[in-house]
């Protein structure tokens, strides 16, 4: 056999020496290129970023991906237990949500526990951001790590710190015109056993006095908040078919029930015994002056006893009972809540003035010119709802319109409108409102707001033509009468707009926007579909 050839020691020299020559010459190449610029720890730098931003999703994981386990370990603990209670609110059902957000103990500490969140949040965000980024890094390495860090606290932040300012509005707003407090002498509404699938109890019907009160412009503050507008809103809690009541503020008469300690001071009404035409007892003068008459707790310990003694008043007048809430909106500040909400939009059938005095020959500063779907601000939808310079009717007309504003409210204040200019509309909402509803009631009153929402709302206005309407000396039983032939009215109206989907579709369709049909008249016997009256029909 051949054996294989052996490397002679010269020619492994020879092969050593042409390696290092090669080594040396590819070195020397090298040396030619262009070297890129790092800088100390380029690459950790790069990865401590994401992870920053890791870290800023779920809280917690930077300091865990940076050795810090007990820290790390305790921010994902307390973030997954955050995102748990969430989930429980968020399955556990409109009502257990609406108890919690008008519960204004609830609002404050949720404020406060927003602040400390972004507080904390932050706080996590920069030390997970130290902690995983290179020592000693450069110059620029510091000014991206800021700004990262700066963007993700803002981002994190400021949805946090909104959401303080609108939890704390909303208790502030809800302590200021809701009370803990029970209504004396209410209806039937004061729900008892409740539960989430039956929230009203055994109530079927909740009755609202709606006052419109005006205690500005020239009228003398001594003189105290003069009821210029009067309606109660009867509301079915199964359904929310909503039907509007309204009486003219010159009403005489207006009786008091015979248990009750009005009765002693008013047996005949409110009545002078003499002139049926007389102010001083005209519907909007019992506000003021029938409690400058009485003794201050003769209802009890009430929070406004104007508006108890036309609760009591108002409902034997209409055959519903001592009515179960109140709401006083005061017309000055009305201007301020349509403002909040954006405008309102209305049909506008005949001129309407702003300003001016009848009696005093005092013209007008403006009108409001006909016109489909006018976009109205607070200024001039407040005018649209009160003008009466030279109007033809000017008491009824007025009436009308003004149911026509509470419709348009109803069906326009959108929730996205609502959240998007809540801290304005809580603001006016403070000034403008006053009610004995109590803060107990809130979420069934939100979740029947809903309902309300989704319906048509009925009115009928008790004028010449109505019931045989004499506003000196009222027909009171043929105004029960017809109180109840309206509300099964509003029923009947529903339940066939319910029962044909079609139907119910082209209703919302074309209630929102303007319309030529003919209104229908309360004076015809027939109760009045808002959408419908309130509709584009000129007058000529």
């Amino acid at each position: 056999m051949t054996e294989p050839k052996r490397a002679l020691p010269e020619e492994a020299g020879d092969g050593d020496a042409g390696s290092a020559a090669e080594t040396a010459e590819t070195d020397a190449d090298a040396s030619e290129q262009p070297r890129r610029a790092a800088g100390p720890g380029t690459g950790r730098f790069r990865t401590s970023m994401l992870w920053t931003v890791l870290g800023t999703v779920v809280p917690g994981l930077g300091l865990w991906r940076a050795g810090r386990r007990v820290s790390g370990a305790i921010a994902m603990g307390l973030f997954a237990a955050l995102l748990l209670t969430l989930v429980y609110l968020g399955t556990g059902g409109r009502n257990r949500i609406t108890t919690l957000a008008t519960n204004t103990d609830v609002l404050a500490g949720l404020a406060i526990g927003f602040l400390v969140l972004a507080v904390a949040w932050v706080t996590v965000i920069a030390t997970s951001h130290l902690a995983l980024r290179p020592p000693n890094p450069t110059t620029a390495q510091r000014i991206t790590g800021g700004v990262l860090v700066g963007a993700l606290s803002l981002a994190v932040a400021t949805p946090l710190a909104v959401g303080a300012e609108y939890s704390w509005s909303t208790a502030q707003f809800l302590g200021t015109v809701f009370s803990d407090e029970e209504p004396q002498a209410t209806g039937s509404a004061s729900p008892g056993s409740t539960t989430e699938a039956d929230p009203w109890g055994d109530t079927d019907r909740i009755n609202v006095l709606v006052i419109g009160g005006d205690n500005g412009g020239n009228r003398d503050v001594s003189l105290g908040l003069r009821a210029d507008a009067v309606m109660v809103a009867s509301i079915d809690v199964h359904t929310g078919v909503t039907t509007l009541f309204s009486l003219p503020r010159q009403t005489a008469r207006i009786p008091f029930p015979v248990d009750s300690p009005l009765h002693q001071y008013y047996p005949n009404g409110f009545y002078d015994g003499v002139n049926g035409a007389n102010p001083e007892y005209f519907l909007n003068a019992m506000y003021n002056n029938i409690p400058e008459r009485i003794p201050k707790d003769l209802l009890g310990d009430v929070k406004n006893l104007g508006a108890q003694v036309m609760k009591v008043g108002v409902g034997e007048a209409l055959g519903l009972g001592t009515l179960d809430y109140y709401v006083i909106i005061n017309m000055d500040g009305f201007k301020e809540f349509i403002n909040a909400l954006g405008g309102i939009t209305l049909n506008v059938n005949y001129r309407i003035p702003i300003g001016g005095q009848t009696t005093e020959g005092t013209p007008p500063s403006g009108w409001i010119e006909p016109g489909p779907d006018q976009h109205l601000n607070g200024r001039l939808a407040l005018w649209y709802a009160r003008g009466r310079y030279h109007v033809e009717g000017s008491d009824y007309s007025r009436m009308e319109r003004q149911r026509c504003v509470i419709n348009a409210v109803v069906q326009q204040a959108k929730p996205e409108v609502v959240l998007a200019n809540f801290e304005k509309i809580a603001s006016a909402g403070a000034k403008t409102i006053e009610t004995d509803i109590p803060r107990r009631v809130l979420p069934q009153m939100i979740d029947l707001a809903l309902k309300v929402k989704n319906t048509n709302l009925h009115s009928v206005v008790f004028q010449p033509g109505v019931a045989g309407w004499v506003s000196a000396n009222p027909p009171w039983p043929a105004v029960q009468r017809r109180v109840q032939q309206a509300l099964k009215e509003a029923d009947k109206a529903e339940a066939a707009k319910t029962s044909s989907p079609s139907a119910s579709a082209t209703a919302t369709a074309t209630a929102t926007k303007s319309s030529t049909r003919t209104p229908t008249k309360s004076a015809t016997g027939k109760s009045e579909n808002l959408s419908d009256s309130c509709a584009y029909n000129p007058q000529k």
